[in-house]
Formats: structure tokens, C-alpha cells, sequence
């Protein structure tokens, strides 16, 4: 498989949590799998820690720095041998499409881990995995996404969208980076940028349009990083609206007074939520195949994942 994820051990169904167990998601074990490679990693258990183990946490040293200790004895302190571990890692997982962590985890979670201060008392849910945290940092444009948070539909369709797309931008630009390939990347990725970002998609546009004012590689690198940090923001009905409209206006000229009624009303009835998105996506795709417009056909947006995943309402 072409898109590679990086996944939690113990979301796959390994037993390899401080219990002795697991925490494997179906959609990631069933849904999910036969679409992407999963590259698995355990960190805590990577830096020779057993299945099961005594329980770590991350708590603040007398310096604020945080540490990730052992939560019975805090004088056994496992952060040097994690950085070290993620130093060695994180320079091969250069060729992901997307992350999923198990949340909460002192050594994965994505965001809300626990964290205590230097005497042991909690300070709430304000930490960040020791690992993940070195994994945002180093690719701040890779999706990343926690196991629980995929139960929500529209996080876990978001995050999809993001992972496909940003192994599409992979697999363009794998054999060299050029500002033709960029054009025609972004010339696909309109109508989805739009969907999610009316401010980016101006501001991606605009970014392509001075291209030449940037270096082959930061222009590579910021076009992805702005990309993702645009296909984040959840695509609501306002905006898919918008969206439809414009799809639209392309279809006008060729279509019968009856069918632009038709097509107007369904979109109309999307946006005050009575059909589904599918609904005058499928209806538009219907006259494209009668009257084709190679631009509009070759938009991501009709088609940002498989279909088959079943995400779109």
C-alpha cells in the first residue's frame, strides 16, 4: 500500500499498555486497514520497558521542564531515553501520510494527558505526549488524529481527508518538486481547500501565484504545511454551500431552466440539512457526465477518499 500510516502499537490490538492490554479500534483494525500500510510503534515499550509495567506520567521538574517519570517513584525518569528513542525514530517516518496515538498517554497522547507538578499534585489535562510531541514538532504538517477522537464523525472524516490528501501531495511531488506540478496540484484542490477555508483558499491561491519568490524547497514545504493546517478546519454546510454554488455556475449554460430549478432547490434543502452532502454532489456529478468540463471533473472534492469508507453524510 502506498499510504503509510503511523499508528499507536496497542490502537492495532497488541498488547503492549502498562495493563497487559490493548485498545484496538475497529474502524482502524477493520474500516481502515485494507486501504493504507500502518507502521506501528510502541515507544514506551521501544525503550525496553515490559507488557505490563508500572504506570508513567509526565510531571514538571523543579526547572518546569516537563519529564516522564514512573508514577509509584518519580526518581525513575525515562524522558532522556525517550528523546533519545525519538531522535533516532522520527528521521525514518519521513514518508507518512498521517499519525493516529492512543490518547491520553503520557508517551502518545495528542493533546489532555495529565500532567502533575514537581511535588506530585495533578494540574489538569494540559499535557502532550512525550513522543507526539516530537513528532509535531518535527513534521508539523503531518495529520495526526487520537484513536478516541475518531468515534466523532466529523474528526474522524476530517482526518481522513487530510491523510489522503496529503499523500496525494506526496506521491505528486515523489520523483521532484516543480512549480507545473504545484499549479496543477492546487488547480485540483480548490473546491476542497474552499469547502474547509474560504481565507486559505485565498491565501493558498495567492501563495501559488508568487511562486517564484520562494526556494524549490520552502515553497514544497510551506505549500503542505498551509495545505494541512487549512483541510483541518471541520467543513461545515455554510461553506459546502458555497461550494456547490460555484459548481454550479459551471453547469448553468448547458443546463434546461428545470434542471438549474432542480439543482438550486437540492442544494437549498443541503444547506437547511434535510438531504445529505451526497445528495447534489451526486446530482451535479450526474450532469457533468452528460456535459463535461474536464476542470470541474477533476476536482478532489467530488472524491477526497475512497468512497467506500462511507464518511460523507
Amino acid at each position: 500500500m502506498s499510504i503509510k500510516i503511523g499508528i499507536s502499537a496497542c490502537v492495532l490490538g497488541e498488547k503492549v499498555r502498562y495493563d497487559g492490554g490493548h485498545k484496538a479500534s475497529g474502524f482502524c483494525v477493520s474500516q481502515l486497514a485494507p486501504l493504507v500500510s500502518y507502521v506501528p510503534i510502541c515507544p514506551e515499550m521501544a525503550i525496553g520497558m515490559s507488557a505490563p509495567r508500572p504506570a508513567i506520567r509526565l510531571q514538571l521538574d523543579n526547572e518546569l521542564r516537563v519529564q516522564l517519570v514512573q508514577s509509584n517513584d518519580n526518581s525513575i525518569n525515562h524522558t532522556s531515553a525517550m528523546l533519545a528513542f525519538t531522535e533516532k525514530k522520527l528521521p525514518q517516518l519521513n514518508q507518512l501520510s498521517g499519525y493516529i496515538v492512543c490518547a491520553k498517554s503520557p508517551s502518545c497522547g495528542m493533546e489532555r494527558v495529565r500532567l502533575f507538578d514537581a511535588s506530585g499534585h495533578q494540574l489538569g489535562k494540559q499535557g502532550v505526549g512525550l513522543f507526539t510531541q516530537q513528532l509535531m514538532q518535527r513534521y508539523p504538517w503531518l495529520p495526526i488524529e487520537e484513536d478516541g477522537r475518531l468515534f466523532d464523525p466529523a474528526l474522524k472524516e476530517n482526518f481522513i481527508c487530510r491523510v489522503f490528501s496529503c499523500n496525494d501531495y506526496q506521491q505528486t511531488m515523489a520523483d521532484g518538486f516543480t512549480v507545473g506540478k504545484l499549479v496543477a496540484f492546487h488547480s485540483r484542490y480548490k473546491f476542497l481547500v474552499m469547502a474547509h477555508s474560504p481565507v486559505a483558499y485565498r491565501e493558498l491561491g495567492r501563495l501559488v501565484a508568487q511562486a517564484k519568490l520562494f526556494s524549490p524547497a520552502e515553497l514544497q514545504q510551506r505549500y503542505l504545511l498551509e495545505l494541512m493546517q487549512a483541510l483541518k478546519n471541520i467543513a461545515n454546510r455554510k461553506q459546502h454551500t458555497n461550494v456547490l454554488q460555484h459548481l454550479q455556475g459551471f453547469l448553468k449554460t448547458g443546463l434546461t431552466a428545470q434542471a438549474k430549478q432542480e439543482l438550486s432547490e437540492l442544494i437549498h434543502r443541503y444547506r437547511q440539512g434535510f438531504v445529505p452532502l451526497l445528495a447534489p454532489i451526486t446530482l451535479i456529478q450526474h450532469h457533468l457526465a452528460q456535459r463535461p468540463n474536464a476542470y470541474v471533473s477533476a476536482q478532489r472534492y467530488f472524491t477526497p477518499y475512497p468512497e467506500n469508507l462511507g464518511l460523507r453524510g
